[in-house]
């Protein structure tokens, strides 16, 4: 068993990028890092330490003397990174199709269950969870291409909340998913492969169409 220790700048950080990622702090929302600091009883180390990694993570911009303001969402910034998912995420997932075992076909089942479950909640957070399945289907193929599709997924995060909130999006996904993660069980790398990169299309596709409005 091992214990992870999570430091007071890890914490800041989950919550911040939670408010974020749930509209709580809306694009163009200045950072009060006074506020938030006495907020949470930290001082303003762990804050900034926090508020760094989300400014790395595309979701805060920072400007000389004026601070942290959450990043807006834009149709190109949405086009750069899913257009770069879409050429390594499907090759990346196929590969890890052909390696994956057991263990590791059940670490999946269970991303699926716990975003499946999220996706119910009026405030669940899917956003995480829809990480951490798409992650669970790359991680058997090579740490480095995991990191890089994790890199990806992160920058990403902002603009899935964006795509599930139409209604009926949920369940789409959750067809799309399903579908990808049989295919992954069963090894059919070109399967999988095509069925990754249309959902990745897709997503840009309705993205373009909702941040063109």
């Amino acid at each position: 068993m091992s214990i992870v220790v999570r430091t007071l700048s890890d914490q800041t950080y989950e919550i911040v990028r939670r408010r974020i990622l749930t509209g709580d702090m809306p694009p163009g929302t200045a950072v009060r890092q006074d506020t938030i600091a006495a907020e949470l009883g930290v001082s303003k180390i762990p804050l900034r330490e926090a508020l760094s990694r989300l400014e790395q993570d595309g979701l805060l911009s920072s400007y000389p003397n004026k601070g942290y303001v959450v990043r807006q969402a834009s149709s190109e910034e949405a086009g750069e990174v899913f257009a770069l998912r879409l050429k390594l995420e499907p090759g990346a997932v196929a590969q890890a199709a052909l390696r994956a075992g057991p263990d590791d076909h059940a670490r999946a089942e269970t991303a699926l269950a716990a975003l499946e479950a999220e996706l119910g909640k009026p405030h669940g957070d899917h956003v995480t969870c829809n990480r951490a399945f798409h992650m669970a289907l790359v991680r058997p193929g090579g740490h480095v291409t995991g990191q890089l599709v994790e890199r990806l997924q992160i920058l990403s995060e902002r603009y899935v909340r964006i795509h599930l909130e139409p209604l009926g999006r949920d369940e789409r996904a959750s067809r799309e998913h399903r579908a990808i993660l049989d295919a992954w069980k069963a090894g059919d790398a070109a399967r999988v492969e095509t069925l990754v990169a249309e959902h990745i299309e897709a997503t840009l596709a309705d993205l373009r169409q909702q941040l063109a409005a």
